[in-house]
């Protein structure tokens, strides 16, 4: 395309005259470099449409007003350091310059800056986002969890450069040191909010004894779009899920995030939010010691008023003595009385045994004697008769078991196997075959008169007249 195609010279090319015809691209690069020329530099107030952020980091959106609308494009180094997150609805002033796109025969803004249109646009799309939050519920005041009395291991999401770490852990360290985790992020500029988010819900991912039990999001002060990262949707939701108990401390005392809705508690300003986390070790010192010391005053006490009603009580109770004067006198009276009681006792046996002595002869003494030696002779006797061994001197034998059990018949003998044979003057020691015996015929049982029995006189025994 020839570079000396320019606007006049266009203009000058009526229809009829004989100069040749331009290309559709020569035409459309001299509108570009027109167009270029003419708004190389503006400012654009509108509200972002279509908002599309691309795989490569460029963002594409429309801006428009009531009566007009502009495509613009934002490349990917621009959209980096943009300072909030652009939304549809939002209105922004967008500098930049305007060109064309011959591809399309459109045109388009390319923006190289952009920023809220006003303290007051910001304010309105903070109000919009805070109320579609809150009607999600995640401003409950019920769901708000109470802080950790004395935390073991705080975690901190903020910068790791800035002075708002330093005031934080000096004043951790003067109220009663702990332990503190630092998780460093970017606190504003683009990708801020992400990364805050990511921190978050991190901690909140942690397992085992280094798992924070509190966790503190701070910033120092600053414009609200400095804080802008703090209002983003994602930190607020981080916030609002963290499964530790949070506390907010973004900005000064007059600054406000929506983060300070989400969290658990809000502190005005970090050092004020360190203050929150831990009691003060001094106080809790001196206030053990004011508990000791009452609980020994109360033990004291309490010990003096046992002593006051046992002194009272005592006073009431009758003196020693006359508590075992009836015990005492009914003592001396028994023992009165037992002199008499013996010698009375005495007496009456002295009369019964002068009763019984003149029946009491020597001969019925002498007769009883006598009629217990003949029983016990008889008694005897008897026992010599039934004793087991007393066959024995007469021929016969007395089968046992080797253990001594005695054995009454031959098949407990086959079955033993190993016998005794116990005879007058000893024992035979014998083993069974298994063999039969035929046993010889029996001797012919010979009649004896039996001996007419001998009653004993008073003995009730009966004697076989040996």
């Amino acid at each position: 395309m020839p570079d000396d195609v320019t606007p006049a010279l266009l203009a000058q090319q009526k229809p009829g005259d004989n100069a040749p015809p331009f290309s559709v691209s020569e035409l459309s690069g001299a509108l570009k470099r027109t167009v270029e020329g003419a708004f190389g530099h503006v400012r654009v107030r509108g509200e972002i449409s279509g908002w599309k952020r691309h795989a490569s980091g460029h963002c594409y959106m429309s801006l428009k007003d009531e009566n007009a609308v502009m495509d613009a494009v934002l490349w990917r180094g621009s959209a980096a350091n943009l300072a909030f997150r652009p939304e549809d609805g939002a209105e922004v002033i967008a500098s930049g310059k305007l060109t064309t796109y011959p591809g399309r025969s459109k045109y388009q803004l390319v923006v190289d800056r952009m920023e809220l249109a006003g303290e007051g646009a910001l304010m309105a799309l903070l109000d919009k986002r805070r109320r579609a939050l809150a009607a999600e519920g995640l401003f409950d005041p019920a769901r708000k969890r109470e802080l950790p009395f004395l935390p073991r291991t705080i975690g901190v999401v903020t910068s790791p450069t800035g002075a708002v770490i330093r005031d934080i852990l000096h004043r951790l360290a003067d109220r009663c040191p702990t332990r503190v985790i630092v998780w460093p992020v970017p606190v504003q500029g683009e990708g801020a909010a992400a990364k805050v988010a990511a921190a978050i819900r991190g901690f909140g991912a942690m397992q085992g004894p280094d798992r924070p039990e509190l966790l503190i999001v701070a910033r120092g002060g600053g414009s609200i779009e400095d804080l802008w990262a703090f209002n983003e949707e994602e930190v607020v939701r981080a916030a609002a899920e963290s499964p530790i108990p949070l506390i907010s401390a973004v900005g000064h005392e007059t600054d406000t995030t929506l983060i300070d809705h989400a969290a658990d508690r809000r502190a005005p300003t970090p050092t004020a939010a360190a203050e929150m986390a831990v009691p003060v070790r001094a106080e809790l010192v001196a206030l053990l010691d004011e508990l000791s010391a009452r609980s020994r005053r109360c033990l004291s006490r309490g010990a003096e008023r046992a002593r006051e009603r046992l002194a009272l009580t005592a006073c009431r109770l009758p003196e020693p003595a006359a508590l075992i004067a009836l015990p005492r006198q009914r003592f001396d009276e028994l023992g009165d009385r037992l002199p008499r009681a013996l010698a009375a006792r005495a007496g009456h046996a002295r009369a019964d045994l002068a009763g019984v002595a003149p029946r009491l002869r020597r001969e019925l003494v002498e007769q009883k004697i006598e009629r217990s030696a003949e029983r016990l002779a008889a008694l005897w006797q008897m026992a010599q008769l039934v004793h087991p061994d007393r066959p024995l001197s007469r021929g016969f034998a007395r089968v046992t078991t080797r253990d001594g059990r005695t054995l009454v018949s031959a098949d407990a003998a086959r079955a033993a196997a190993a016998l005794s044979l116990r005879f007058a003057d000893g024992e035979v020691e014998v083993t069974v075959d298994g063999a039969p015996i035929t046993a010889p015929p029996p001797a012919p049982r010979l009649e004896r008169k039996r001996p007419r029995p001998y009653v004993a006189p008073q003995a009730g025994l009966f004697d076989t007249g040996d």
